[in-house]
């Protein structure tokens, strides 16, 4: 038994400096049999080259290459939103405007947007900047103000065009917002305050216009058809009974005396 032991013993202490060797070897292993292995996302494409020179674009799913002989250089193909800064513009009435916008894009050619440019998002941003500088310098306030989509659609069109190089789709372009100095606010509610009471004295010019001319109609009623004055004073008077006031007017009016004369 005691010699079961002492081998078994002997056996294990034998074993350490083994386990000691073997352990870092197999992670070292595996991080070399690693560096051959690329995974590439569905969303992604890959570029690869070899020794600095373009070899082919790599699609998504396990990827093997070879270490340093080989680079891989991932491209996210999904839509990407860059936001330009706020921006001081001077519109072509001279009016000081500040103003930013978001850019959405994709890369269509991942490689174009490798070897054509060296940032295609830094790029894709400054170029965006220039634009939006130039197309709202052509534009008058009103215009920036009432044609924000027109000019955001000019502007996307500016854009991608300029990019195609670069293998960049620009999807779409919106402006932001658009801050006015606060001297030109107050001016703009006076204007808008006027623009208000101007309408609210036209309606109620027109208001008296045809409220005239229903009075007109009734009084033609009232004088042509025979009975129809004494009728409203009938009525009128029936009103005023319903009042609560202590005096009371009689009126008589004049067809009630016609009336009469036509008896005599």
């Amino acid at each position: 038994m005691a010699d079961v032991c002492g081998a078994i013993f002997s056996m294990v202490f034998l074993a350490i400096p083994a386990l000691f060797f073997l352990v870092p070897a197999s992670l070292v292993l595996l991080g070399i049999l690693g560096s051959f292995i690329k995974v590439i996302k569905q969303y992604e494409r890959g570029i690869l080259f070899a020794f600095g020179k373009f070899v082919e674009i790599r699609n998504p799913g396990l990827n093997l290459i070879i270490p340093f002989y080989n680079r891989l250089d991932i491209i996210d193909m999904r839509i990407t939103t860059v936001d330009i800064p706020k921006q001081e513009v001077m519109t072509k009435d001279n009016v000081p405007v500040r103003i930013n916008a978001v850019i959405y894009f994709r890369v269509k050619d991942p490689k174009k947007a490798i070897l054509n440019v060296e940032n295609y998002m830094y790029a894709v941003s400054k170029y965006g900047q220039t634009a939006l500088r130039n197309v709202t310098g052509d534009a008058t306030l009103d215009e920036l103000l009432s044609e924000r989509k027109q000019i955001a659609e000019k502007l996307r069109r500016i854009v991608d065009v300029a990019t195609d190089p670069w293998g960049i789709d620009v999807t779409a372009l919106e402006l932001q917002d658009i801050e006015l100095p606060e001297s030109l606010k107050r001016t703009m509610a006076k204007q808008a305050e006027a623009e208000r009471e101007k309408r609210a004295v036209i309606i109620n010019a027109e208001g008296e216009v045809m409220a005239s001319e229903n009075l007109v109609k009734a009084a033609e009623i009232l004088y042509n058809v025979k009975g129809a004055l004494h009728l409203r004073t009938l009525h009128a008077l029936n009103d005023i009974s319903s009042d609560d006031s202590n005096k009371v007017v009689f009126a008589v009016p004049v067809e009630m005396l016609r009336a009469y004369e036509e008896v005599d």
